[in-house]
């Protein structure tokens, strides 16, 4: 990728678009007993781009629409299987990475898109490789943040004693404290059996712990601050999550990712990084870039995991911009 492209408007916009309503909002039945929710926000001729959001178990937001220049883009946001407002909620049932890349194509087929652009952070950096990886044809260009590719020692970074626990040790300790000490070196496993036990409220404690931990280090400006979720919402996030986890990705093999990219090495690819991301640290984004001759890669400093940090956003709105004119 050309850099000077880039360096001549690196500055063109810092802040978020005006908030917009979808012109269109559906349930699309996907089969498998799922609904998955879609929206199309923008401009109805303009250069599609989808919006894959992270987790697993997360949802798509009326803030992600502002990345894009509403007169420019048509927008296309989706719920992956049992996140947000699609249905069935919290599902597990049927839901696997397979399942949410053939969902993605099914959206693109059905709203007439020959070629997306992929935005994802996080879990959906890591699914719009992926769908990218399957289809490389149907991909034009990928904005990926905070960098993700579901491989062994990424989940151990998150969940042994070894990773992100050595930075935020209080954080870390009333997390892994939940379960007893001999189930404590294997948190994902440990977890699991309380996510999916009979109890009600034992889910609810559970899922609100998961929950917390991760969130508590998404933002740069509050690492290691409790965040108080709805039950509702992190027993969605954390059981989807966990599930995923425990299957390790329903990956082929640890690695895949980076093992099938030479497939999408011509694909024109943005990718934004927080400097003190602690949920998915920069080596895996600059092993990345290094990987994919058609990249490029901005580092933010003063930046952690989360979308909404003010260097990300501008890191991602240019990207968008950016993309304008390639």
């Amino acid at each position: 990728m050309d850099n000077k492209i880039f360096s001549q408007k690196n500055k063109l916009r810092q802040v978020l678009f005006p908030l917009i309503e979808p012109y269109r909002q559906q349930l699309l039945e996907v089969g498998d007993g799922h609904q998955i929710y879609v929206e199309e926000c923008g401009n109805p001729d303009g250069l599609a781009v989808m919006v894959v959001h992270g987790g697993p178990g997360g949802g798509c937001s009326p803030t992600m629409r502002r990345y894009f220049d509403p007169e420019y883009y048509r927008m296309v946001l989706f719920d992956q299987r049992g996140c947000g407002r699609s249905r069935p909620f919290a599902s597990i049932q049927n839901n696997d990475t397979w399942k949410l890349i053939s969902d993605m194509d099914f959206i693109r087929n059905y709203l007439g898109i020959p070629q997306v652009i992929l935005f994802g952070g996080s879990w959906g950096a890591a699914l719009s490789l992926l769908y990218a990886e399957q289809f490389p044809e149907r991909v034009s260009k990928l904005i990926l943040r905070g960098v993700f590719t579901m491989t062994k020692s990424e989940l151990d970074w998150f969940y042994t004693e070894d990773g992100a626990g050595k930075f935020w040790p209080e954080a870390w300790k009333a997390f892994k404290n939940m379960v007893p000490k001999n189930e404590q070196n294997n948190i994902i496993h440990a977890y699991h059996k309380r996510l999916f036990g009979n109890s009600p409220s034992e889910q609810a404690s559970f899922s609100k712990a998961w929950a917390n931990w991760e969130n508590s280090l998404a933002s740069y400006k509050s690492l290691g601050r409790g965040f108080n979720q709805s039950t509702e919402y992190a027993r969605a996030f954390a059981r989807i999550e966990n599930h995923y986890f425990i299957n390790n990705g329903f990956l082929e093999e640890d690695g895949q990712i980076f093992r099938d990219l030479n497939t999408i090495d011509s694909i024109p690819t943005i990718i934004v990084q927080g400097r003190y991301d602690m949920i998915c640290p920069p080596a895996t984004a600059q092993a990345l870039h290094s990987r994919l001759k058609n990249s490029k890669l901005s580092i933010v400093p003063e930046a952690g995991h989360a979308m909404s940090e003010p260097g990300i956003i501008a890191g991602l709105i240019n990207a968008t911009e950016e993309f304008k004119y390639l």
